[in-house]
């Protein structure tokens, strides 16, 4: 066995037609039989691919409308609850203001009442000073006349002292 490396570099044409001719061969049999099945993995791929760009787009307008939802919903939870503070603080004021208000009503009931207890009261112990008074002018009167009076002239005598002695003098 003589082996020459001459024969192995060597190029040949009826070689590079035989090789020529075994390769069209092979991608006429690889189109016939592989080439749909290559082009459809090919489509399908394109089409997945296509199909999540889409629905990667589809989710990103869907996040960013959630956003704008979710940012307005904020806005009117921050302008809701400003509102509920000021309508609060609003009540609050109008309730101190009818606490108060009932307060000074309630206040100056209780003057009044007390102005006409003490007026009662005053009214009353004139009265019983006038009483006391008339009873001792006619236990003085009896003394100094030396007898009873009987009920019709202590009646005279009384009304007659009330009326000579007036209201000033009581008053002042």
């Amino acid at each position: 066995m003589n082996i020459n490396i001459d024969n192995y570099l060597r190029l040949n044409v009826i070689d590079m037609i035989l090789v020529l001719i075994s390769t069209v061969l092979i991608c006429l049999l690889a189109k016939h039989f592989f080439w749909p099945q290559v082009l459809g993995y090919f489509d399908r791929r394109q089409k997945l691919i296509a199909d999540e760009i889409a629905s990667g787009q589809q989710a990103h307008a869907e996040g960013e409308a959630f956003k704008q939802q979710y940012a307005q919903q904020l806005k009117g939870a921050k302008k809701e609850a400003h509102e509920i503070i000021e309508a609060a603080k609003l009540s609050a004021k109008q309730e101190g203001a009818q606490i108060l208000s009932k307060a000074r009503v309630d206040a100056n009931n209780a003057v009044e009442k007390a102005q006409r207890d003490i007026e009662r009261e005053k009214m009353m112990a004139e009265k019983d000073i006038k009483k006391e008074i008339t009873e001792v002018a006619f236990l003085a009167a009896e003394k100094i006349v030396g007898k009873e009076l009987n009920d019709e002239e202590q009646k005279k005598y009384i009304d007659d002292f009330i009326n000579n002695a007036g209201e000033t003098p009581w008053q002042g």
